[in-house]
């Protein structure tokens, strides 16, 4: 097939570049803050302490400073305040603390924000752990000269029951209450939490000063460190609406990052930043991009295209490829990309080599870097006016038929499969077709990912038409032979799922229809396939989640 004549890029405004000297902070760093490097300072100031009392002997010294203070809280004892005092220490129970590790579990689950739920158990489990192990290290006995009037146990610096309980009110403050004055005014209720149990905790005698004031430091640092860092914000933001956790908030600290990396390293003078299209996308965050076209004294405006890639869309890549492994076998290229950065630079290759070949693809414009290894954007042209196939407004007529037809054989020509041809990544403006989205893109595919992209693609087209018109247009680029393996190869799995929700939306059985066209069958190609690759994945993962659960009920039974 020819290349067919495309239209040039609107007119673009171009400044120059910048290059950012070595050194500089990318435009959006990781950082923790300055009350993160704050919590951190003092736990090291806490550690070199201890270091240093047990070095040079000086226990004896810290143990009556200690005693000093709890005989002072003693002689205000009375048996109304000692009730007071056993109520408002309930919250460093073990019973509490394990009721707040459910709710926190269920939560979580609930709204799936999984890695928000994978650094409260992690960050749990290590604040316990280490929490425990220093206490069996410097095996530091309960206050003496005082009664004890609540319950303990163990050794008691630190203390292990305050350590958990700042650990879990911290992570709980991090993973469920959104950025803003709500986790502000969230962090003086756990600040007034901590005082009121510490407080209890001394009135009874049950740690030492010191015991309570390291295991809060512990308690804090190391999951606020761990959230900052793991779970930032503008990566990973707390936010209870609806929509995809793919789909990334682009308004304040990000989008000015944007806006500057696009003209330090694009040249491109942008205005606005909004998501574009998210229905469509569930593995990035595409974006308009508005952006000045003209002169410095004109006020012309166009657009770009651009796809925002974080950390986050390549660790859901591997886990959603991890679980069709597990479900299905071994299919064609589900090898997951191993940094942000691979996957961009794979799409803008592809996107160039479609370009290249004369395929209706927006024109490639670059690779913008956000944060080094973290997060980078894709820009492209931008389809003004261009519509999804499936809009109820597109004409699909033969001309459009026969130009969805023809990029599948010019795919097949330069030896490359789409692997996501549906709806959403067909677009028709002024009857000409668009094919977008190339992040999953092959080159070299099997014959059963090309048959795969010929079943998928007539299957868009007959949403809006009827199978037997579509069909009538395929064998004037298809031989029959080639339609038939296509459908054999295509049934639910190798859909996309937009596909199949638009099928199921109509009440029409569309691959039945096509199957009746054909004039004979060949049989289905077996997708369901097990390896060795398969059956280890399946036992590893079987493996993990057991250790999990051991260390979960290990956990919960523990006492405080």
């Amino acid at each position: 097939m020819p290349a067919a004549p495309r239209p040039d890029l609107p007119p673009i405004r171009r400044v120059h570049r910048r290059r950012r000297p070595s050194g500089e902070p990318p435009p959006l760093p990781r950082h923790l803050s300055a009350s993160g490097r704050w919590w951190v300072a003092l736990s090291g100031v806490v550690v070199l302490s201890g270091a240093v009392v047990v070095l040079t002997g000086s226990v004896a010294l810290v143990d009556l400073a200690d005693t000093r203070v709890l005989q002072a809280l003693a002689a205000t004892r009375s048996p109304g305040l000692s009730r007071v005092a056993e109520v408002t220490g309930v919250l460093a129970t073990g019973r509490a603390i394990h009721l707040l590790w459910l709710v926190n579990l269920l939560v979580l689950a609930v709204f799936r924000r999984w890695r928000h739920l994978f650094v409260w158990m992690g960050v749990g489990l290590l604040v316990i752990q280490t929490a425990a192990t220093a206490a069996a290290t410097l095996q530091r006995p309960r206050p003496y000269e005082v009664a004890v009037l609540g319950p303990w146990s163990g050794f008691s610096m630190p203390s292990v029951p305050m350590a958990a309980l700042a650990a879990f009110a911290v992570s709980t403050l991090y993973s469920l209450v959104p950025a803003g004055r709500r986790r502000n005014a969230g962090k003086w209720v756990v600040c007034g939490l901590l005082l009121v149990t510490a407080a209890s905790r001394l009135y009874l005698a049950q740690d030492h000063p010191t015991d309570v004031l390291a295991g809060v430091v512990l308690g804090v640092t190391l999951p606020l460190a761990a959230f900052r860092l793991l779970t930032p914000n503008e990566v990973y933001p707390v936010v209870y609406r609806r929509g995809s956790p793919a789909h990334l908030d682009v308004s304040g600290a990000r989008g000015e990052a944007i806006t500057r990396a696009l003209q330090d390293q694009l040249g491109l003078v942008a205005t606005a930043v909004k998501p574009f299209g998210l229905a469509g996308s569930g593995g990035s965050t595409p974006l308009k991009i508005t952006v000045k076209a003209g002169d410095a004294a004109e006020e012309e405006e166009s657009c770009v295209f651009g796809k925002l890639y974080a950390a986050t869309h390549v660790r859901s890549d591997r886990w959603f490829k991890l679980g069709r492994t597990l479900l299905y076998g071994r299919l064609e290229d589900e090898k997951p990309y191993h940094s942000v950065r691979r996957l961009v630079q794979y799409e803008d290759y592809v996107l160039r080599l479609l370009s290249d070949a004369g395929l209706p693809v927006p024109h490639p414009l670059g690779i913008v870097e956000i944060t080094p290894e973290r997060e980078y954007l894709l820009v492209a042209e931008f389809l003004t006016g261009a519509r999804e196939i499936g809009d109820p407004e597109v004409v699909v007529d033969d001309a459009v038929i026969d130009q969805g037809l023809a990029v599948v054989r010019r795919l097949w020509e330069i030896g490359v499969a789409h692997r996501d041809v549906k709806p959403a990544n067909v677009m028709v403006r002024d009857g000409t077709l668009y094919l977008i989205d190339s992040a999953f893109a092959e080159v070299r595919p099997s014959p059963w990912r090309e048959a795969v992209d010929l079943a998928n693609m007539m299957l868009v087209l007959g949403l809006r038409t009827d199978a037997a018109r579509v069909y009538a247009r395929a064998r004037l680029w298809f031989s029959d032979e080639e339609i038939a393996e296509a459908f054999a190869a295509t049934r639910g799995l190798t859909m996309p799922s937009q596909l199949r929700r638009m099928l199921r939306a109509q009440g029409r059985d569309l691959h039945a229809e096509f199957l009746r066209l054909l004039p004979y069958r060949l049989p289905p190609v077996r997708i369901q396939r097990w390896t060795w690759r398969r059956a280890g994945l399946s036992l590893v993962t079987a493996v993990v989640l057991l250790l999990i659960v051991a260390v979960g009920v290990d956990l919960l039974g523990s006492p405080l």
